[in-house]
């Protein structure tokens, strides 16, 4: 079973990454109901990114990793991590802020 977690966690952290680098070149993101709701499709790839890195951190080094509590702060790093990189994805639905010009 627990390869079989592993597999399924490389599976979905893989998807993440491809989605999240269509999104910083490309500007391109998956169709279905949250794409409309995305203003800057380049930070919520960086965004995916950045949550994809920490869920990953948490998952191999915490709950995949194995019983022992050795890792207990890398692991809820990673998890801080994922959060941070939610609320840039949360920063992505927002219209981008008006630069002032000097005229």
């Amino acid at each position: 079973m627990h390869e079989t977690l592993v597999v399924l966690a490389v599976l979905v952290l893989t998807v993440g990454a491809v989605l999240s680098a269509a999104a910083i070149t490309v500007g391109w993101i998956a169709p279905g109901p949250g794409r409309a709701k995305v203003l800057r499709p380049r930070v919520w790839g960086y965004g995916t990114l950045v949550a994809m890195a920490g869920i990953g951190t948490f998952l191999f080094v915490g709950p995949l990793h194995g019983p022992d509590m050795d890792n207990f702060p890398v692991a809820m790093s990673g998890m801080a991590v994922f959060a941070a990189g939610l609320y840039v994805k949360q920063q992505a639905m927002k219209p981008a802020r008006a630069r002032k010009t000097a005229s």
